[in-house]
């Protein structure tokens, strides 16, 4: 079948656990799970297999045998969903980047509803009846993207399963731009002669393409032409900004202590400005900013449409995407974040407005008392390991009226919900964002209250 060979599907990656491995099942698919595979089940056994669709009879090949489960690849589609599709992109199933592209765009947001209503109910939630879902243009949507350098310099992601580089040549979620100043930095690298041979670099560009910020990540401090480099780079991409180069990785004087990522050269700008929600962003290099650069307005919105007061604040703020548009409507807004490559650019986005930025640890401030005043709005949006029982619990203390958690992992926010539901809030809506079409990724935005 086309949509199949399409795939490149191969043998398993290298390294595998082969238990009882390389047996080949007819299985039928019964549903999504989060992660990107699919349930399958050999004699009641589950097996989670990639690149099917609900509904198909798959011929898999196993290749992880556990007591209770089993992983398995992909060998043939025997009987096709009507919803598949051929894939866009020619590295799609070997590399890592996507794992839905197999599925036409509406049946992607299908599975992911379906996929965040059974975590949260497996987490002990009851989701809204309703799932909003806000999408958008599903491909080019990417901001950001960082790439590995295979032996011979080529660009790539990291394969699926596997920390093997599949080289790219395209990459059709992706901004143009970021792509086009890979490939030629790539090549650039190959043909110059400054010494630099990084490991992985990653780019990042605005919403319309005009300006390009990229850093290149090495594992020592070898002396190179960074400077001339950059320029270089520079003269075949007009857009490029600034750069940086980086020390990351490896272990200090200490013994199992891993050395943090350390700026050792860098070449014009620091930050590059990213028009966002009607307002200018500064966003420096390094800094968390929203991948999706068609469907930031509209997350700007879902979180604090509606809301306004004395007093909001904003925990893990990072450039202050929300409590910029949070200080049109408070009268103070507190902006906690306490990542260095985003502080100093939450308080530049924040000056003239009465937004004011923190620096500290969300369960620090909160630990400190905050302000010493109730806030009438608590916007959270933590990172994949989500508030934690420490941090929700100093929530559940403060008990401010109205909590905004922005999630990009069900299965913690299942976690936080359950404390914060069995503390007195309720759920007023809940919105599925598709920040990351193509992928398992999935952005949720859940709106409570308490009386």
């Amino acid at each position: 079948m086309p949509q199949v060979s399409n795939l490149r599907l191969g043998k398993a990656p290298h390294g595998t656990p082969q238990s009882d491995a390389g047996r080949t099942v007819l299985v039928p698919i019964e549903k999504p799970i989060y992660g990107g595979s699919f349930l399958a089940r050999d004699e009641g056994k589950a097996v989670f297999v990639p690149l099917v669709l609900p509904g198909e009879q798959a011929r898999v090949r196993v290749v992880q045998e556990k007591r209770s489960f089993a992983t398995a690849e992909l060998e043939e589609v025997v009987s096709e969903s009507a919803e598949r599709v051929i894939p866009k992109c020619p590295h799609f199933g070997p590399c890592g980047g996507c794992q839905y592209q197999h599925a036409e765009y509406e049946t992607q947001l299908r599975i992911k509803q379906a996929v965040l209503r059974e975590t949260l109910e497996r987490g002990g939630v009851k989701p809204s009846d309703e799932i909003a879902i806000v999408a958008g243009q599903p491909w080019e949507y990417r901001n950001r993207i960082r790439l590995a350098f295979d032996a011979h310099g080529n660009p790539g992601y990291r394969g699926r399963r596997s920390h093997a580089v599949v080289a790219i040549n395209e990459c059709p979620i992706s901004a143009p731009l970021l792509v086009r100043a890979a490939l030629t930095a790539a090549e650039l690298l190959l043909q110059s002669a400054h010494g630099l041979r990084p490991s992985e670099m990653a780019l990042f560009c605005n919403a319309d393409e005009t300006a390009l910020l990229v850093s290149f990540f090495v594992a020592s401090g070898a002396k190179v032409h960074f400077d001339e480099f950059a320029a270089a780079l520079q003269r075949r991409i007009p857009e490029l900004a600034g750069a940086e180069l980086v020390i990351e990785g490896g272990q200090n004087q200490q013994p199992r202590m891993i050395a943090q990522p350390r700026v050792i050269a860098q070449w014009g700008d620091l930050s590059l400005a990213y028009r966002a929600a009607g307002v200018d962003y500064r966003v420096d290099r390094g800094a968390f900013f929203q991948v999706n650069r068609w469907l930031v307005d509209a997350l700007v919105e879902r979180v604090t449409a509606g809301y306004s007061g004395p007093l909001a604040w904003d925990l893990f703020a990072g450039v202050g995407l929300f409590a910029r548009r949070l200080a049109e409507r408070f009268a103070q807004v507190i902006a906690v974040e306490s990542a260095p490559t985003a502080t100093d650019a939450l308080t530049a986005n924040l000056q003239g407005t009465s937004g004011v930025a923190v620096h500290s640890s969300a369960l620090g401030f909160l630990r400190s008392d905050g302000t010493g005043e109730r806030p009438g709005l608590v916007v959270v949006d933590p990172p994949r390991t989500g508030l934690g029982p420490d941090l929700t619990t100093a929530i559940t203390e403060i008990a401010p009226p109205a909590l905004v958690y922005v999630s990009c992992d069900p299965a913690t926010l299942a976690r936080d919900l359950r404390v914060l539901l069995a503390n007195g809030y309720s759920i007023d809506s809940m919105t599925l964002v598709d920040l990351f079409p193509q992928t398992f990724h999935l952005e949720t935005v859940v709106r409570m209250r308490i009386p």
